[in-house]
């Protein structure tokens, strides 16, 4: 997939840069307000208690937040955080490398938890419930199992696919919550909390069209800010007014609703190649030369979120809206 500048998979420049805009503690966290009160009350809880946080599941599209407040808990307990990955973890002899070396308290982070193997899956089960890991030293009759302790640790787990969870793994958390994208007046308050980090001086104009443009996604709308000053600094005199910021959202070819050449691409071919739909989701991918995987996971959420997509049984459906914003209203038809 190339490179999109409202794709909210984090590119690897930006996963250390991130760190410096990522909010420390719970009070500077803007957005899931009901997920975070929760958690509020569920740390205080483990506090007062001496106890290890129950282990908690993130679920939903990628850019929310969910590496952030896996943090912010981490640091609201005052305890250490281990980031990994499930495709990081390839068997199970990297996990137990990783449980080991937990203190504890501590928590655990992987992300993409869904794309474990199942050997290492196993293996997290016990350590998720009996703090202790079974390993199998040697093979055939001679093999013998050991049970080795660990350190009582808090599992976070984050998903952009909650259903591709093992109901065995999905039940052993406490703690589920799950990500929505963020309203205008969320994603204005985090840029400008970023614009301060950045010193950069920005009306507030400007926030409300950055905040319509950037899909309630605070990691595309982090992106398009930093953008949208390097406009500022070429060709204006640093400061990030309506008119620089309008300039560069056309230049990156994101419109007035956040979508970008891909998302306008996948509703056209519904439209214009398959009367508006059903169409599979097969046929679309191939249709405009992209993965079905990617279709998924970074356009149709916000698509159905914004009302311009259906997901039906018998495949993709455009709805009116789509049509109104993308000037096709002649090639609309009211369902019968």
């Amino acid at each position: 997939m190339d490179e999109r500048i409202t794709q909210a998979q984090a590119t690897p420049a930006e996963l250390s840069g991130e760190l410096t805009l990522r909010p420390q503690y719970l009070s500077e966290y803007c957005g899931q307000s009901a997920s975070k009160e929760n958690l509020s009350i569920y740390i205080e809880a483990a506090r007062r208690r001496g106890e290890p946080l129950d282990h908690v599941l993130f679920y939903g599209p990628p850019g929310l937040g969910k590496t952030t407040l896996a943090g912010i808990i981490a640091n609201e307990l005052g305890v250490d955080i281990q980031v990994t990955s499930g495709p990081a973890i390839g068997k199970a002899g990297d996990l137990a490398a990783i449980l080991t070396n937990l203190k504890d308290g501590d928590v655990l982070f992987i992300d993409e938890i869904h794309r474990l193997n199942r050997q290492v899956e196993e293996i997290l089960y016990s350590a998720m419930e009996d703090y202790a890991i079974d390993i199998v030293i040697g093979k055939g009759p001679s093999a013998r199992s050991l049970r080795i302790d660990i350190a009582k640790f808090t599992l976070i787990g984050a998903t952009t696919r909650a259903g591709s969870l093992s109901a065995p793994l999905r039940d052993r958390f406490g703690i589920v919550c799950k990500f929505d994208f963020y309203t205008v007046d969320e994603i204005k308050s985090i840029l400008y909390r970023t614009a301060g980090v950045l010193h950069t001086t920005i009306d507030d104009e400007s926030l409300d069209e950055l905040g319509r443009r950037s899909r309630g996604t605070p990691r595309i709308a982090n992106r398009l800010l930093k953008r949208v000053r390097d406009f500022s600094e070429v060709i204006g005199d640093g400061r990030v007014d309506i008119e620089i910021t309008r300039k560069a959202l056309d230049a990156l070819r994101v419109d007035n609703l956040g979508l970008d050449k891909l998302d306008r691409e996948i509703l056209e071919t519904i439209i214009k190649g398959f009367a508006g739909g059903p169409v599979g989701i097969e046929t679309i991918a191939s249709a405009i030369g992209e993965e079905r995987v990617t279709i998924e996971d970074a356009n149709e959420p916000y698509l159905i979120q914004s009302g311009l997509l259906y997901r039906t049984q018998k495949g993709r459906v455009a709805a009116k809206a789509a049509y109104e914003h993308l000037g096709l209203m002649h090639l609309y038809k009211e369902e019968e």
